[in-house]
């Protein structure tokens, strides 16, 4: 019973203490806390932290996950008619070509926080909004070689852009679990 006392006992006075000093920050009772916050004119993008660093984590994701699973079975041909595990190839390449294109998106985002990287990567933008079905296509085994080719031209300019802006884009092939979303 002893210990349980001691620990209430520290308990509240750490609790005291705590209330105390923030009683102390907040002597002043004319502001408010709507005042206290002031907007500022600059964008979300411009305040977003290491935005460099970002983008090309994103980036090489994307391209990790073209690469493996999109790209590498195609020209093994594991999508054609036929072919020993085409059904399982198929579904992988149809969830890393959403995993792609999401990651992409979010690597153009990044981009935004950073002057030069948005200068390089702003052209990108609707080829990297072609590839939005690209996932449904490959899963459902209806992409064909331009689809493929598309899909590896913008991962490549992608690739091109973060290097002329200081940001160089290596592959990094995402785990199943960051694949499927999990």
């Amino acid at each position: 019973m002893p210990r349980s006392l001691s620990r209430g006992v520290v308990a509240l006075l750490l609790s005291c203490t705590l209330l105390v000093t923030t009683a102390a920050c907040n002597d002043d009772d004319t502001q408010s806390a709507s005042s206290a916050v002031t907007p500022t004119s600059s964008s979300s993008f411009e305040q977003q932290k290491l935005a460099k660093t970002r983008f090309v984590a994103n980036a090489g994701l994307a391209a990790g996950a073209a690469y493996q699973w999109i790209v590498k079975p195609y020209r093994a041909g594991k999508f054609k008619k036929g072919a020993d595990g085409r059904t399982f190839a198929l579904v992988k390449a149809g969830l890393a070509g959403a995993f792609t294109y999401n990651r992409l998106k979010a690597a153009v985002n990044n981009a935004k926080g950073d002057p030069l990287l948005s200068k390089a990567v702003a052209p990108l933008s609707a080829g990297i909004d072609s590839l939005k079905d690209l996932g449904t296509k490959l899963r459902k085994g209806e992409a064909g070689d331009a689809d493929v080719g598309a899909f590896e031209s913008v991962i490549n300019s992608v690739k091109d852009a973060g290097k002329s802006a200081g940001a160089e884009v290596v592959d990094k092939v995402p785990s199943a679990s960051q694949l499927s979303g999990g």
